[in-house]
């Protein structure tokens, strides 16, 4: 399928995305931005923020969309790394960082010990700095979740990633209910935490089920959602079924902030779940907790 134009950027500059590539590669850290071939990388890379991928590259999970590594080798963590990433917040001057990480299916704990270092050395090197975390779903482990969460990150992110009846097709491993729940023992356990949540479209879903899926965010609380197109990273990925259209993410959009109550749906073709993360600022001013 071709692309349609609203879906057509600029590659980016070496002069536009230089400055923050170099500090990464000089403290040795992962951003999903690269290993993930997001396509705003130069606009966000030119703004100097980056969504930080620890724990990686490689991921213990095989999900067919995902353009990362899998590696399902045990693997000990790198002490050093929250030390480093604290440090490049800092260089990099970021008034809100978004830490996610690969799978980590061969730890006991799915990596929670690893976040909550992360976030500590966030706060020791730059605590004016809001902490925005995109974990998995740790298989199911609520004592690893507790850990997270008691670090206190201001936003928890975890991704739906996309409808109950393309799990087995697009996210094998994962459970949509499981999933649901995660999100909604964030809400109950730490209310002052925003929780926000994502979905990729046009892996042959349809437009019901996306508002479904909307419906079912907001029943278990979440306060933000993202919604972006799905785009193939190579052939041997899940396909593109269809592209939507800015129309119909603006529809997602008024459905979700209007009807359903969201307190932001953040919904383009280009959106993917950390693009302009950094607005949960101005929710965090006029929706204090």
């Amino acid at each position: 399928m071709q692309k349609p134009d609203w879906l057509r950027v600029k590659a980016p500059q070496r002069e536009r995305i230089g400055e923050v590539a170099d500090l990464l590669l000089d403290l040795k850290l992962n951003t999903v931005c690269q290993e993930a071939s997001c396509p705003n990388i130069g606009e966000c890379f030119a703004g100097g923020t980056a969504t930080f991928l620890i724990m990686g590259p490689g991921c213990t999970r095989a999900c067919p969309y995902c353009d990362i590594d899998f590696d399902k080798s045990v693997r000990t963590l790198d002490p050093t790394e929250p030390q480093r990433l604290g440090e490049a917040v800092s260089r990099l001057g970021l008034k809100h960082v978004v830490i996610t990480s690969v799978n980590r299916d061969d730890l006991d704990d799915g990596g929670a010990s690893q976040f909550v270092a992360c976030i500590e050395q966030v706060k020791q090197h730059s605590p004016l700095t809001t902490i925005e975390l995109l974990i998995p779903d740790f298989c199911g482990n609520w004592d690893a979740l507790a850990t997270v969460m008691e670090a206190s990150p201001h936003v928890l992110n975890h991704n739906i990633e996309t409808v109950p009846r393309l799990y087995r097709q697009a996210r094998p491993q994962g459970v949509y209910e499981r999933s649901l729940e995660l999100l909604k023992r964030v809400r109950d356990g730490w209310p002052r935490s925003y929780s926000k949540s994502g979905l990729m479209v046009g892996l042959g879903e349809s437009d019901s089920e996306v508002i479904e899926v909307l419906s079912d965010l907001r029943a278990h609380r979440v306060d933000i959602v993202t919604i972006g197109q799905y785009l193939s990273p190579g052939p041997k990925h899940l396909r593109v079924d269809r592209f939507v259209t800015p129309e119909q993410f603006e529809g997602y959009r008024l459905k979700g902030e209007r009807e359903l109550g969201f307190l932001q749906v953040v919904s383009t073709p280009l959106t993917r779940s950390s693009y302009h993360a950094g607005d949960v600022q101005k929710l965090m001013t006029i929706h204090p907790r």
